[in-house]
């Protein structure tokens, strides 16, 4: 894939970027490696003062960063914006939290007692270079929530970005630099994907994180294991959108559409399965009709705009082939189902709802990045968590249930690395993110996050 910005919105090729050589590839690294020598050795308040410099710079440029990464990936410009403002967010909270989440550990007296030391701490120290494959759906957000956390642990960031929103990604090399951080604390790669290997295996690099697919996931993983290094993965999800009875139906329907077409529909987060009880399902289901088939698709520049274009013109006609798959194998289509009749020339879909959704259909087993729905019904709990479960995916899961025995049991059930109860799935700088089965593991955000890519090191004190 070409590294290039091509607007979504009209299929227009904006600007094209060349790939960086093996030798600047080297001298990056060599940067890395010696901004990490010295980064590593920053007190908490400095690299806080850095984290705070880079949030106001970004707040103050939200609007020209959210034009990009509309041009460059077509989520809608509100959408973009919200998405500054959350990066902000999160390096605030991570400038003020960082040094808590990482303070020393003393186990218990006795214990240090009864291993024969006079002392015993447990530090969280850096591991060094860390090299981040990012992809485009939230092209600021993905690469924020890794590179806060990672920077206030002391460690260095190097990111190989998807080849579809370069410029957002020379935006945030330049963002960090701006604060003042050291060259070479955080360096944008515009490599392809074939260069990753070689990365991952160079001795400079001492881990990875990805998000993306799951063929992504496992090539890296693959690569990371042969070379004994740490790797976090966040891949793909089909989340289930559980509707009971005891549910608050109105607000249920319209989280729902939320839920589905929030950045178009291209979320590993996104509701995508909506599981819904026989006694509501009807209700529902009309109800959710309705409101998805009102949006309004259209120039993602446009604050009247509910639902942009798919990212490329590959991704509209993945999401094709499982809608006229699961038409085909007897889904109804109870809206959209097709291309926009307009005369736009970008990657346009119409929001859809498919009913009668059954096992046999690839959309069942595949994750639908863009805004389609399946609808399913069910006869019970216990088969509302045979339909959630039914997933090699296990990223988050909505549950709309008053019903306090009915919380308890999907808490204790749902196969995912989230149980969102009466609201919907979303990340937070405070609590952990990430998912299980073949949504990856480890996790992102709050202390568990930020541990991830260190050091968890034992310092004893012989008595």
């Amino acid at each position: 894939m070409a590294i290039a910005t091509v607007n979504p919105a009209t299929g227009e090729t904006l600007k094209t970027f060349d790939p960086i050589g093996a030798e600047e590839i080297g001298n990056r690294l060599d940067r890395a490696v010696t901004a990490f020598r010295r980064h590593r050795l920053t007190g908490f308040a400095e690299r806080a003062d850095l984290l705070r410099r880079a949030a106001d710079l970004l707040e103050q440029d939200q609007e020209s960063i959210a034009r990009t990464v509309t041009t460059e990936m077509g989520k809608t410009l509100a959408a973009a914006r919200a998405e500054a403002a959350k990066c902000v967010k999160a390096m605030r909270w991570y400038a003020e939290h960082a040094e808590e989440l990482l303070a020393d550990e003393h186990p218990a007296p006795a214990d240090v007692r009864d291993s024969g030391a006079s002392e015993a701490v447990v530090r969280y120290r850096p591991l060094g270079a860390v090299l981040a494959v990012m992809p485009w759906n939230f092209p600021l957000w993905q690469v924020v929530r890794f590179a806060a956390p990672a920077l206030m642990a002391g460690n260095v960031g190097l990111l190989k970005h998807a080849s579809n929103v370069p410029q957002t990604a020379l935006y945030l090399e330049e963002l960090f630099l701006r604060a003042g951080y050291p060259e070479g604390c955080f360096q944008t790669l515009l490599i392809g994907s074939s260069a990753v290997e070689g990365i991952l295996r160079d001795p400079r690099v001492a881990a990875a994180t990805l998000t993306g697919s799951e063929p992504a996931g496992r090539s890296v993983a693959s690569t990371a294991g042969d070379c004994v290094k740490k790797t976090v993965l966040e891949l793909g999800g089909s989340d289930p959108y559980v509707v009971m009875p005891s549910a608050d139906l109105e607000a249920a329907v319209r989280t729902a559409v939320t839920a589905r077409v929030q950045n178009n529909g291209q979320s590993c987060i996104a509701a995508k399965r909506f599981i819904v009880h026989t006694d509501v399902y009807d209700d529902f289901a009309a109800r959710f009709v309705e409101s998805m088939a009102a949006l309004r698709v259209g120039d993602p520049m446009l604050d009247s705009t509910d639902v942009g274009p798919l990212s490329s013109e590959q991704a509209r006609t993945s999401l094709e082939e499982l809608v006229d798959d699961a038409r085909e194998r007897g889904a109804s289509v109870l809206c959209g189902g097709e291309r926009p009749d307009a005369p736009w020339q970008g990657w346009f879909y119409e929001p859809t709802v498919l009913a009668e959704v059954t096992e046999s259909m690839r959309i069942h087993r595949e994750e639908a990045f863009g805004p389609v729905a399946a609808l399913y019904r069910v006869t019970d709990l216990e088969h509302a968590l045979e339909v959630a479960n039914d997933s090699r995916f296990g990223l988050s899961s909505n549950v709309w249930t008053s019903d306090e025995g009915e919380q308890r049991h999907f808490a204790r059930d749902l196969e995912a690395g989230g149980v969102y109860f009466n609201g919907m799935t979303a990340s937070h700088p405070a609590m952990p993110f990430g998912g299980t089965k073949c949504s990856g593991y480890g996790r992102e955000l709050s202390g568990h996050g930020i541990r991830e890519f260190c050091n968890t090191t034992t310092i004893w004190y012989g008595a």
